[in-house]
C-alpha cells in the first residue's frame, strides 16, 4: 500500500540561536484556530481514521479491551468526622463516581461527573473534604484541558452550592473552618497558548464571591513560581511549598493559622532539594527531604530551633519515594525493583515494622490525618485493578476491590537488567502470557523524565495486546526516581541523551535475547515519553518495526513558549536563554532531525485538539516534517491521530481511552507480526 500524505505548506522562517540559524518551516502550524492548521488536522484524519479502522486485528482487540476494562475500580476514601468519600468506577463509565458513606446510612452517588456533559469529557480532577464531613470541594475539567473550576457539594442534600471558584489550575485544597485555601492565577483566556505566570493563594469562605477572596501570598516578584497550601493536621499553621517548574527542589514556608494568619516563616528555598512537609508534632515539623540524601530521609525540624534539624529515618539504599504521617504512625513508601514497599515508625523515628501489601505493585494514593484511627491507600499492579485497602497501624485490610481479570497462573513477569552504554544496569519489567511463542510483538514502553518512576500498572489494553501475543516491556530509565535523585539527575538537561541511550540498550537486548525479532519490536511512549519514542526513531529508524508517540514533546527549541511548557524548562533546558542548553536540545530535538530520504518506521502520531499541557503541535510539526522527509509518499503508515474534545490524557473518558487503545495495539500488531 503506497501512502500519499496531505501537502503542508513550508515557510521560510529562521531562527537565530546565540549565532546558529534554525530553520522552522511549519511554525504555522502553531496556531491552532488557523484555517490553514483546521484543514491540515482535517486532512491528516481523513487518511489515517480510515486506516486505523480497518486494521484487521482492531475490532477483535477493542472488543476484548472492552471486556478487560469491565471490571470495579475503586480509589482511597478520605474519611472526616465519620463521613467517608471514595472514587469508584463499576467499569466502563466514562468517569468515576463519588460515593458517600455516612454512619448508619447506606452508600450513595454523591457526585456523578457523567452527568456533567453529554460525552463525559468533564472530569473530576481534585476533591477535598471538609473537617466536619459536610461539604466536598472538587474541581472539574473540560476536555482534558488543565484548566479547572472549584464547585462545592453538600454531602447531605448532594447540592452544590452557588461558589465558583475560576482560572485554577495545579491547585491543592485545603480546609480550614468555612473555607478553604487554593491557588489561583490571573483571568485569562483558557484557550490561550500562552503559559500562565503569577500564581496566588487564596482563603475563600463558602457562599462568598471569588472577588472577595483573600490572597494569603503572591510572589510578583518571580511570577513564575508556583504554589501549594496546605493547613496541618491539627489545623494550627498553613505550610507552603514553592515550586519552580516540574521541579521537585521545593522551598518551604509556614506561618501561624491565627486570627490575621501571622507572618510567614521561610524554611527552605527553591532549588537546593525536596522538602515535603508531612506533619506539625510536639512543637516540630516531620519532613520528607532529600537534602544530602539523594534517596530521601525523614527529618523533625524544631520551630524554634530549625536549625537543629535531626534526622529520625536515615537515608536508605532504596529511595523513599513518598512518605505520610497517619494513624499515628509514619509511613515511608520505597522503591524496590520499581515496585513499592511500605514501612511504618513511631513518631520518633523507631522502627515498627513492614505494611504488607497484596504484591509487587504501585500505591497510589494515601489518605488519613495522624489523630486518624486509620490510614487508606489506593493499590494495583500489573494484573489487579485499582483497590482500596484499609490500615489501622496493625492490620492491612482490603476495604474495597475485584479480583485479577486474567488468570495470574497464565501470565510471566519477569525482572531483567540491562546493562547500557556506560557501564549502569536499567531494570525492566517483561510481560507475557505462558503460552506465547517468542520471539513475538513487542511492546517497548518507557518515559525517563521529571522524576516519575514506572511502577506496575493496570491497563486493561496491555492484557489485550498480551492476550493477542504480545509482550510488553516496560523501561526504568534514567530520569525517572526508580533509584533516587541520582538516577533522575543523570537523565535531565545535558544528560538527556543517557535516556534514549537506556532505552535504545533495552531494545537492542530485547532482540539479543529472542524476545523480540528484527521487525517485531515496537516503541511506545506518551508525553516526555513520547519524546522518547520520537527521539529513539529519528536517532536508529532501522530498530523497530513500528513506533507509537503519543501526546509527544517534539520541539525543543521552542517547547518553553507554550501554556505549561515553561515549567520543563528546569528539566530540559532553555534553548533561548542558555547557549549551552541549546547545544544539548538542538542535538536531540525530534523535530528538528528528521532527515529526508531516511525510510522511517510505521509511526503513529497520537494528540488531542484540547490538550494545553503538550499543545498539538509538536506533533503536528513532527508529522509534517517526517512526511516530508519521505517525498510525500511511502510505503509505509506515517500518520497522525488528532483526537477531539480531550486533552493530554488526565480524566479522558473510558470510551475514548478504549478506542485510542485499540488503535495503537492494532497498530502494533499489526506491523510486528513475524
Amino acid at each position: 500500500m503506497t501512502f500519499s500524505y496531505p501537502p503542508a505548506r513550508r515557510s521560510d522562517v529562521v531562527d537565530d540561536y546565540h549565532g546558529t540559524r534554525v530553520p522552522d518551516p511549519y511554525r504555522w502550524l502553531e496556531e491552532p484556530e488557523s484555517d490553514e492548521t483546521k484543514a491540515f488536522i482535517d486532512a491528516q484524519n481523513e487518511l489515517s481514521l480510515p486506516y486505523l479502522e480497518a486494521l484487521p486485528e482492531r475490532d477483535a482487540l477493542r472488543d476484548r479491551m472492552e471486556e478487560l476494562w469491565d471490571v470495579p475500580r475503586t480509589g482511597a476514601p478520605t474519611v472526616r468526622a465519620g463521613v467517608a468519600v471514595w472514587s469508584h468506577n463499576d467499569g466502563l463509565q466514562d468517569q468515576p463516581v463519588f460515593v458517600v458513606r455516612r454512619p448508619g446510612r447506606e452508600d450513595q452517588v454523591l457526585l456523578d461527573p457523567n452527568a456533567l456533559s453529554e460525552d463525559g469529557t468533564v472530569a473530576v480532577i481534585v476533591t477535598s473534604l471538609s473537617d466536619d464531613g459536610r461539604h466536598l470541594a472538587y474541581s472539574a475539567a473540560d476536555s482534558g484541558s488543565d484548566w479547572q473550576i472549584i464547585r462545592i457539594r453538600n454531602t447531605e442534600t448532594g447540592e452544590d452550592l452557588e461558589d465558583e471558584l475560576r482560572y485554577v489550575k495545579f491547585t491543592e485544597i485545603s480546609w480550614r473552618q468555612d473555607g478553604f485555601f487554593y491557588s489561583r492565577f490571573p483571568e485569562q483566556d483558557p484557550t490561550s497558548t500562552e503559559p500562565s505566570r503569577n500564581m496566588t493563594v487564596c482563603y475563600h469562605r463558602l457562599g462568598a464571591p471569588q472577588d472577595d477572596d483573600v490572597v494569603v501570598f503572591s510572589n510578583p516578584d518571580d511570577p513564575d513560581l508556583g504554589y501549594g497550601a496546605t493547613v496541618s493536621d491539627d489545623g494550627r499553621y498553613l505550610i507552603l511549598s514553592e515550586w519552580e517548574g516540574t521541579s521537585h527542589k521545593n522551598g518551604l514556608l509556614y506561618k501561624p493559622l491565627d486570627d490575621d494568619y501571622g507572618e510567614w516563616v521561610r524554611l527552605a528555598s527553591p532549588g537546593l532539594a525536596l522538602h515535603a512537609f508531612l506533619a506539625h508534632h510536639d512543637g516540630a515539623f516531620l519532613l520528607h527531604t532529600d537534602l544530602e540524601a539523594p534517596n530521601g530521609q525523614i527529618v523533625r525540624m524544631p520551630l524554634d530551633r530549625p536549625e537543629e534539624a535531626e534526622v529520625i529515618v536515615a537515608e536508605g539504599p532504596q529511595a523513599i519515594e513518598v512518605a505520610t504521617v497517619a494513624a499515628g504512625r509514619l509511613v515511608t513508601i520505597a522503591l524496590h525493583e520499581a515496585s513499592h514497599r511500605m514501612r511504618a515508625f513511631d513518631l520518633d523515628g523507631a522502627p515498627t515494622g513492614l505494611i504488607e501489601l497484596p504484591g509487587a505493585g504501585t500505591v497510589t494514593e494515601l489518605t488519613g490525618r495522624l489523630q486518624d484511627d486509620s490510614m487508606y491507600m489506593g493499590f494495583q499492579s500489573f494484573l489487579h485493578p485499582p483497590s482500596a485497602l484499609r490500615w489501622d497501624g496493625t492490620l492491612l485490610e482490603i476495604f474495597a476491590g475485584a479480583g485479577a481479570p486474567l488468570d495470574p497462573d497464565r501470565v510471566i513477569i519477569e525482572r531483567r537488567r540491562v546493562v547500557s552504554t556506560d557501564g549502569a544496569e536499567v531494570g525492566m519489567f517483561v510481560i507475557r502470557m505462558t503460552t506465547t511463542v517468542l520471539p513475538g510483538p513487542v511492546e517497548l514502553y518507557g518515559y525517563g523524565g521529571f522524576n516519575i518512576s514506572l511502577t506496575p500498572m493496570f491497563e486493561p489494553a496491555r492484557l489485550a495486546f498480551l492476550e493477542a501475543g504480545g509482550v510488553v516491556a516496560v523501561a526504568n530509565l534514567r530520569g525517572g526516581s526508580e533509584l533516587g535523585e541520582t538516577w533522575h539527575e543523570a537523565g535531565m538537561l545535558g544528560n538527556k541523551q543517557q535516556v534514549f541511550e537506556d532505552f535504545l540498550c533495552c531494545a537492542r537486548s530485547l532482540v539479543s535475547d529472542g524476545i523480540a525479532a528484527p521487525g517485531t519490536l515496537g516503541i511506545r511512549g506518551g508525553s516526555n515519553g513520547g519524546l522518547l519514542t520520537a527521539a529513539a526513531m529519528v536517532q536508529c529508524p532501522d530498530l523497530f518495526g513500528a513506533v507509537v508517540c503519543q501526546v509527544p514533546v517534539t520541539d525543543m527549541l521552542r517547547y518553553q513558549h507554550f501554556t505549561a511548557g515553561r515549567y520543563w524548562t528546569v528539566e530540559y533546558g532553555d534553548a533561548d536563554k542558555d547557549p549551552e542548553a541549546f547545544s544539548w536540545l538542538a542535538a536531540y530535538s525530534p523535530y528538528h532531525n528528521v532527515t529526508p530520504g531516511v525510510g522511517y518506521p510505521p509511526l503513529l502520531i497520537t494528540t488531542a485538539e484540547s490538550d494545553d499541557r503538550v499543545v498539538p503541535m509538536h506533533s503536528l510539526k513532527l508529522a509534517a516534517a517526517v512526511q516530508h522527509a519521505v517525498g510525500g509518499t511511502s510505503d509505509q503508515p506515517l500518520l497522525i491521530r488528532v483526537e477531539t474534545r480531550a486533552g493530554h490524557g488526565l480524566g479522558k473518558p473510558t470510551s475514548k481511552v478504549i478506542d485510542e487503545s485499540a488503535d495503537v495495539f492494532a497498530f502494533l500488531l499489526h506491523h510486528l507480526r513475524p
